[in-house]
């Protein structure tokens, strides 16, 4: 299965007192070698936000099949000084399965779901 992450997120005003040119280097120092290392399993898109909500400046759009390569990229971030130091907060994440329904109604797969559910009798 396919998952697709919203990780939402919010810079602090001591990151937008940082130049353009510090912000873009710690973008290349600490985002892009955790996202280069998960690039096979995790695949990420990003969007700005700040002018039209209020709680996170922006937001990833993460998509993968390996949970634990995406847990293991998101702890990565947090190890990062970009989190470390408070630049960065995460304020929301959202994790779906696209149209996963019809894996669930796929014959196999509710058969399996059905016979697991199965309690014998005394």
């Amino acid at each position: 299965m396919r998952y697709t992450i919203v990780l939402s997120y919010a810079f602090s005003p001591a990151w937008l007192r940082l130049s353009r040119d510090e912000r873009n280097a710690l973008r290349e120092q600490c985002i892009q070698p955790v996202l280069a290392e998960y690039a096979d399993r995790v695949s990420a898109r990003f969007f700005d936000a700040e002018a039209f909500h209020a709680r996170h400046t922006d937001f990833a759009l993460l998509e993968t099949a390996d949970l634990q390569a995406y847990y293991h990229l998101v702890e990565e971030l947090r190890d990062t000084p970009l989190i470390g130091d408070g630049y960065l907060a995460f304020t929301d994440i959202r994790i779906g399965i696209e149209d996963g329904y019809r894996t669930f109604e796929a014959p196999a797969t509710r058969e399996l779901a059905t016979r697991e559910l199965a309690v014998p009798a005394p």
